[in-house]
């Protein structure tokens, strides 16, 4: 199926952005908002699963649907990942152990059915509901990883960065310089940039008695929002609607 984005340089930066403002949205509804972790998760739920209809029902790649569906994917793992850890009191470390269990289940089941865990190789609207659980489970257990790093682990917004950066960064070395799975890889990677945004994202947000930069979520999320879109849009109009993502850079 030709309607997911091309895994580019473009892409991983889209995907940081889309991220990092699903962190600061999902703490401006269910912090700043007062609205609970709760219920912002099943509102944002909601919202994840009709963007997830129109984009199970479109035959193509449309940049603004599939990335806002990222954006949803991201925004409710960061309210879910929170009402795990804090409302139901699990902690960072419990949540982030339950949550790798459920993406290992979900990749499973997934090869188990298909065969396969590439996404250039999704062929099947069955490979493609599976692609969007193993999001949406990544996303939220990036949250989790993110919140561990920068809370309980003693390093800080700015050093849990730092550390996932790195990571990141290996990553690019092994995808280069050796034969490991791509994607395994890819999947890695995947996992990482969400505790990066989210590191990144509180770093934005938190005042800078906390070692933050002040900008609080509804400034950060703005300033990212702009971002995504100004970055979708150059998406959608250096494309010709007909043609496959995958062979342009």
């Amino acid at each position: 199926m030709k309607k997911i984005a091309a895994v580019t340089l473009l892409f991983w930066i889209m995907k940081i952005c889309a991220t990092t403002l699903g962190e600061t949205a999902g703490d401006q509804l269910a912090q700043t908002m007062k609205v609970g972790y709760g219920a912002s998760s099943l509102m944002l739920l909601g919202f994840f699963a009709v963007l997830l209809l129109g984009q199970l029902a479109v035959s193509r790649y449309i940049p603004a649907l599939y990335w806002a569906t990222i954006l949803a994917t991201s925004t409710a793992g960061t309210t879910l990942s929170d009402y795990m850890d804090r409302t139901l009191e699990l902690g960072y470390a419990t949540g982030s152990l339950i949550l790798v269990s459920l993406l290992v289940l979900v990749l499973g089941l997934w090869w188990l059915r298909e065969k396969s865990l590439s996404v250039t190789e999704i062929k099947t609207r069955t490979g493609e509901i599976f692609y969007w659980a193993a999001i949406l489970v990544s996303n939220t257990l990036g949250t989790a990883l993110g919140d561990f790093l920068a809370d309980d682990s003693g390093l800080g917004f700015g050093g849990g960065a730092l550390l996932i950066g790195s990571l990141l960064a290996v990553l690019v070395l092994a995808y280069y310089f050796t034969r490991i799975s791509r994607v395994l890889l890819f999947w890695v990677a995947f996992v990482l940039t969400r505790p990066f945004g989210a590191t990144f994202g509180d770093l934005l947000t938190k005042p800078t008695s906390k070692q933050g930069l002040g900008f609080g979520t509804q400034g950060a999320s703005l300033i990212l929002f702009g971002l995504l879109v100004v970055l979708v849009l150059y998406e959608t109009l250096r494309r010709p609607a007909t043609a496959d993502p995958r062979t342009l850079l």
